[in-house]
């Protein structure tokens, strides 16, 4: 005895038909939506890079010419390029020192704060002590502080303590260095603070439990568990406190003044400008000079910068 089985012919939906426009449609609005995207990096893109591009070719011209013309009428023939803007800003005699003071200042100041930071931080997010929350708070509070209305408390103290450039530390280190040292850490902690305890509190818990566990202190735990998981947040923080602190004027001459012996790169180069002007067409050759030593640094640390950026949208 033979036993057919017959398999269910599968009855055609009615629904098939209509569903592909739908999806034909939803593919024509995605595409759409990535253009009109694309289209908007590429505007902003431009709106950012024209400018820059202008700045470098007239920082090729001769002087004087870029009030004449625009920099675009530079690129049709003839060609006038010229080097001369260069030479002058390189050749200027407190170049190679302000260099050595923008590093002075720079290095100290990034680190400083960036330290006290982490340490701060980590406390914020997982230490428990009275008032944690409402001095966060306060720290935080105090980005909306105006820097100016700081300068003159802050410089009354710098000099009633000695600290100006016309004093010498010992080991032969100007007291003005330290006063500036002491300024931009003042200035850069409640953002750094910020950034990094935001980073801190969306660390897995379970990694804490488990070195508690196993009889970890809370310093084995910064240094063992906090810091290597936070490389991108802290590097992204050291890039934005070294290009503030790099391209810093305002504050370099409240504090440290604008002698060659002390005056970073930024104090040099405006003074190469006149006070009525003169010498203006070598303020285009001097800012390509200052970028150098950030364009480095956003290059060389950028892969985690990317990642400190993106951490915070993966997480939790």
């Amino acid at each position: 005895m033979s036993v057919v089985v017959t398999t269910p012919v599968p009855t055609p939906t009615t629904s098939a038909p209509a569903r592909r426009p739908k999806v034909r449609t939803e593919r024509l609005s995605a595409r759409a939506s990535n253009a009109g995207l694309q289209v908007a990096v590429i505007a902003l893109t431009l709106a950012w890079t024209v400018p820059t591009l202008g700045l470098l070719i007239n920082s090729f011209r001769s002087g004087g010419a870029f009030n004449t013309s625009g920099w675009w009428t530079a690129l049709a023939p003839p060609f006038k390029f010229t080097l001369d803007s260069y030479r002058h800003v390189l050749g200027a005699s407190d170049l190679a020192p302000s260099f050595f003071n923008s590093f002075m200042i720079t290095i100290p100041a990034t680190i400083i704060p960036t330290a006290i930071a982490a340490f701060a931080a980590y406390a914020f997010s997982w230490m428990k002590f009275w008032g944690r929350d409402w001095i966060f708070l306060a720290l935080v509070g105090l980005l909306a502080v105006p820097l100016q209305l700081t300068f003159i408390p802050l410089l009354t103290l710098a000099v009633h303590f000695g600290l100006t450039s016309g004093n010498t530390l010992p080991l032969g280190l100007n007291a003005g260095f330290l006063a500036i040292w002491i300024a931009h850490t003042g200035y850069g902690l409640p953002f750094s603070i910020y950034l990094l305890a935001n980073f801190f509190r969306v660390l897995p818990q379970d990694l804490f439990e488990s070195a508690e566990i196993d009889g970890a202190g809370p310093v084995t735990v910064f240094f063992r568990l906090i810091l290597p998981l936070s490389v991108p947040a802290i590097a992204s923080l050291v890039i934005f406190q070294f290009l503030w602190v790099w391209n810093d004027l305002l504050v370099a001459l409240i504090y440290i003044g604008g002698t060659p012996e002390v005056a970073p790169l930024t104090v040099t180069l405006t003074n190469l400008v006149g006070s009525l002007g003169q010498n203006i067409q070598y303020l285009t050759a001097a800012a390509f000079v200052s970028m150098i030593v950030p364009l480095i640094v956003f290059f060389a640390l950028q892969r985690y910068f990317v990642r400190g950026i993106l951490a915070g949208s993966v997480k939790g």
